[in-house]
């Protein structure tokens, strides 16, 4: 496998204001290495985590999935992040991931975060899936999913677990560890963006960002002493070679349990 590189762009948001948002990871995405391949935006990056789904709501022609699509396709990077999606009269905590050649692809959230009243704005996906970046498979998940590793069990079928959040800063210490150990189960890297500030819902948020290797180690990671409160790109090549090598002379996937998701 030849090496990725993977970039994360973890800063505050504009509460419930898509162009300001749009505007200002447009400029942090000039900080982006040109030779980044895969560029992570935090979860609902064009309003922050709200609940206000039909208020905020954009379809997948909209001004911010066009965004992402002409950004992928000016600097020849895949780009993702989650926003609010409209489908068909349901709303989706949508995960999408832009691609330089004009191709979309998307994963809704699966667990959502029921004590800010998330299962009561938004619809469940239904579907774990699986992306390929430069010959790397590669499995979003969106916060609260963080949290249920059965869900994203590796199968054998993915390289890379990537996570986009809105994590507040009350519960650091969970979202580090798990992160860390999301890795560590699935002998897969991990890379992981949040969000720093205050939301419009006075929840404060604590970055975190980073990126982890199979085995756990922290190859990135911005601590709230390192990341401060100003908005930050961090960049990390991952060694697939290493990752390959892991696998083959510590074979734990061999003795994972065998079992069936209910829908």
């Amino acid at each position: 496998m030849q090496p990725l590189t993977v970039s994360l762009i973890q800063t505050k948001t504009h509460w419930h204001d898509p162009q300001a948002n749009r505007d200002m990871f447009e400029g942090l995405l000039k900080d982006v290495p040109a030779q980044s391949q895969l560029v992570l935006l935090p979860e609902m990056f064009s309003t922050g985590f709200t609940m206000c789904s039909a208020e905020v709501a954009e379809s997948m022609t909209g001004a911010t999935v066009s965004w992402l699509l002409q950004q992928a396709q000016n600097y020849g990077q895949v780009l993702c992040g989650s926003l609010v999606v409209v489908e068909q009269g349901k709303f989706y905590n949508r995960f999408v991931a832009a691609y330089p050649d004009g191709k979309l692809v998307h994963y809704d959230k699966r667990h959502r975060f029921r004590m800010a009243g998330e299962h009561e704005h938004y619809e469940s996906g239904a579907e774990k899936i699986v992306f390929y970046v430069a010959g790397w498979r590669v499995c979003p998940m969106v916060c609260y999913d963080l949290r249920f590793p059965v869900w994203f069990r590796n199968c054998d079928d993915y390289d890379l677990l990537i996570c986009v959040a809105n994590w507040p800063k009350q519960r650091q210490v969970a979202w580090n560890t798990l992160l860390r150990a999301r890795a560590i189960e699935n002998q897969a890297y991990c890379a992981a963006v949040n969000i720093i500030g205050t939301d419009g819902n006075g929840t404060q948020y604590g970055g975190g960002s980073g990126v982890y290797g199979p085995d756990g180690r922290v190859l990135a990671e911005l601590t709230e002493t390192g990341g401060g409160q100003s908005a930050q790109v961090i960049t990390q090549i991952l060694d697939g070679n290493s990752l390959q090598l892991l696998r083959q002379s510590f074979p734990v996937w061999q003795d994972a349990d065998n079992f069936q998701l209910n829908s």
